[in-house]
């Protein structure tokens, strides 16, 4: 890649999770390892075993994979940091959904400590947000997004249920969240018009007024964290933009969690900046992948998906 370039970075979020995700990072740095302990402790949970042993029904569980995800993204960055110093000539930060706290992490919004806090609180509290089982979500794909908006309002009409678009994924990847009547409601009029829904292995409706109460839970303890302005610019998912006031920093991740992810937009904004390499820290390479989709074939970018220490390194000698 061009050190030259600007260089976007972008953390992933739920649905990234792996077997043995970050274990080669943390048996090769203490500082890593800590991270997990740090990282068990908050959450009450053995997530070395969990993710390294690779038990699947567990790895799903929200309040296990938000500690998990979080650790390994930052353990990433950690290692790219350096050469990220050494090659890029600006770098810009921005996250998916939960990777958002990953990004303030690196950016130095929050402590390390903080950010493992943080995310194992709104992992709980996502988890524990819908006992019932009302809330729901599903990706519809080949539909645009104006079609998916019109359906999103008929079917919320016809069902008389809580039915928003949560996520702008890329032109042809949406999500809806809201009460599990209106998100199946939506299969048959989605497959009518050429599209197909997906429903996702999540505990709730995410990303929806559903998640009002552990939302404002979630936002009375981050009142009380110490934040600072992002060392590089952060955009983020309820803005689609950059903000370096700390104080509306806490104000936007206050809402994130019933707010849109803009990842479409977030995307553009990137690209106005100037960027033109695009960077995933963590594991998969799923946002890479809709980076792509959102940039389409007309433009001149480069795309990477960064893990394991040989990878970090060659990013810019590629």
């Amino acid at each position: 890649m061009d050190p030259t370039t600007t260089t976007a970075l972008l953390f992933p979020g739920q649905g990234s999770q792996e077997p043995g995700m970050g274990r080669s990072l943390a048996e090769a740095s203490s500082d890593v390892m800590a991270l997990w302990k740090k990282a068990e402790s908050a959450s009450g949970a053995a997530l070395r075993e969990i993710y390294w042993d690779g038990d699947a029904d567990a790895m799903a569980e929200t309040r296990y994979l938000q500690p998990a995800l979080t650790v390994v993204n930052i353990s990433v960055y950690m290692a790219f940091e350096p050469v990220l110093d050494q090659h890029a000539a600006t770098a810009l930060m921005t996250g998916h959904s939960l990777g958002e706290f990953s990004a303030l992490a690196a950016a130095r919004v929050l402590s390390l400590e903080d950010v493992i806090e943080t995310v194992s609180l709104r992992g709980r509290l996502m988890a524990e947000a819908d006992p019932e089982g009302r809330g729901a979500m599903a990706a519809v794909l080949k539909l645009d997004e104006g079609a998916v908006e019109e359906l999103v309002q008929e079917v919320g009409e016809s069902t008389g249920k809580l039915l928003v678009l949560a996520n702008r994924n890329s032109p042809t990847q949406y999500v809806v969240s809201g009460e599990a009547e209106a998100v199946d409601a939506m299969a048959q009029p989605v497959k009518e018009r050429k599209g197909r829904l997906i429903r996702l292995p999540v505990s709730g409706a995410f990303h929806s007024p559903l998640m009002q109460e552990a939302a404002a839970e979630l936002g009375g303890f981050m009142k009380k964290l110490s934040w600072s302005a992002p060392k590089r610019p952060v955009y983020f998912n309820v803005t689609a933009g950059p903000e370096s006031d700390p104080l509306a920093v806490m104000d936007i991740m206050a809402r994130q969690m019933t707010s849109p992810v803009r990842f479409i937009e977030i995307v553009d904004g990137l690209w106005q900046a100037g960027a033109r390499q695009f960077v995933e820290l963590g594991p998969k390479n799923v946002l890479a992948k809709l980076t792509a989709a959102c940039l389409g074939k007309d433009k001149e970018y480069e795309t990477a998906s960064v893990m394991e220490p040989e990878s970090v390194r060659d990013v810019f000698s590629a």
